[in-house]
C-alpha cells in the first residue's frame, strides 16, 4: 500500500533569517511512503500528520535539510514504511516563487 499526504499545511518557525526566528510561515508539506497491509494492520495517516505537525512546531529547525532529516529519522523509527518521500515548501518566503527541499 502507498500513503500520499498532500499540501499539509501549517504556520511554523523555520528559516535562518532573522524575522523567520520570530515570526511564524507557512509550509506545505507532502509524504507519501509504501508500507504492508497485512491482518488489518494499517497506518493511520492523520497520526503521521500529527506527527509531522508537531515535530516542526517544536523543533522550531534552522534549516530545511534539517528539518527533513529528523522527520524521516522519526517516521522510520515510528513506523514500518519504506520508500520515503518527503517534500517541505515555503510559499511566502520568496514573493516570486515557492522554495521548497525534497528528499
Amino acid at each position: 500500500m502507498k500513503i500520499e499526504i498532500e499540501n499539509l499545511q501549517f504556520k511554523c518557525i523555520i528559516g535562518i533569517l532573522d524575522f523567520e526566528r520570530v515570526k511564524k510561515q507557512r509550509v506545505i508539506i507532502n509524504i507519501s511512503f509504501n508500507y504492508d497491509f497485512v491482518d488489518n494492520s494499517f497506518i493511520d495517516y492523520s497520526e503521521v500528520s500529527n506527527l509531522v505537525k508537531k515535530t516542526m512546531k517544536e523543533k522550531k529547525f534552522n534549516l530545511l535539510e534539517d528539518a527533513i532529516k529528523t522527520i524521516e529519522k522519526i517516521l522510520y523509527e515510528s513506523y514500518d514504511i519504506k520508500n520515503l518521500n518527503l517534500k517541505i515548501s515555503k510559499p511566502d518566503i520568496l514573493k516570486d516563487c515557492v522554495v521548497s527541499l525534497s528528499s
